[in-house]
């Protein structure tokens, strides 16, 4: 559908996110839209570049001193099989209201020990803002994607909207500057924090709007897009306001100037 080609060394590094896979792979082969090999070199040097995934003994050290570097009991655990567990803490920076059920009981313990999903018992529906910068703290694993981190972060505070809107972000701190960072679905954060260590000022994470240079408006419903409207009619107002009112402040002094000048000679 979207005639996406890519050369044949590439093709395990692809994930694509078809909107309509049904349609795409009846209509064009995958293998039509492979290219033949560059070059054997080419090859070799991809294969080169490729990072060797650690040993269970490279994971334990770096576990070690991620550890001793904790100040809190938020310690990494190493499993029998090699995979850990640890925290991560994301930091929520929503700048558009999110949906969820509304009339809705904040969940209780009972209903995360029993994965009860309480935005299945409504079909009603509210938008709101979340705290600006709110911050949620999570237990995850190794084997954790940032694509099940979001989903998690959306299923704790309930939000019913497609997982697609939003991203996972990664700020990294060095020689005073702030990079930010978009991180794949297929990353693993967990992984990135303990390279990194536990200091947040190092690394943090950062869950944001998924700004694709543009808004794709088909993922919202009807009632979203017609709150967005509402939305933007009150903050255009607001704007129009907060303007009159300067220039009506700046046309009050102007005249009061004018008026403390007729008076004075010369």
């Amino acid at each position: 559908d979207c005639r996406y080609t890519c050369h044949q060394e590439c093709r395990s590094r692809i994930d694509l996110d078809c909107r309509r896979p049904d349609q795409c792979q009846s209509q064009i082969s995958p293998e039509s839209t492979l290219l033949p090999p560059c070059s054997q070199h080419v090859t070799q040097l991809v294969e080169e570049e490729k990072p060797k995934p650690p040993t269970i003994q490279e994971i334990k050290q770096k576990i070690e001193k991620y550890n001793a570097k904790v100040t809190n009991c938020l310690l990494m655990k190493l499993n029998d099989d090699g995979t850990y567990t640890g925290f991560i803490k994301v930091h929520l920076k929503l700048r558009r209201p999110v949906t969820v059920p509304a009339g809705i009981r904040p969940q209780s313990i009972y209903d995360a020990l029993k994965d009860v999903n309480l935005a299945d018992m409504t079909d009603k529906r509210t938008s709101f803002y979340l705290p600006l910068d709110a911050i949620k703290q999570l237990h995850i694993s190794s084997t954790t994607t940032v694509s099940e981190v979001i989903q998690g972060l959306l299923k704790k505070f309930m939000v019913v909207d497609n997982p697609q809107k939003f991203a996972l972000f990664k700020e990294v701190r060095k020689d005073g500057q702030v990079l930010v960072q978009k991180l794949p679905l297929t990353e693993y954060p967990l992984y990135l924090r303990l390279l990194a260590g536990p200091d947040t000022n190092v690394l943090s994470f950062v869950l944001k709007e998924n700004e694709t240079g543009e808004v794709e408006w088909d993922a919202f419903s009807i009632p979203e897009l017609q709150n967005f409207l509402m939305i933007l009619d009150k903050e255009e107002k607001d704007k129009i306001q907060q303007v009159r009112r300067k220039y009506e402040k700046f046309k009050q002094r102007l005249q009061q100037t004018l008026k403390e000048a007729r008076g004075k000679p010369g």
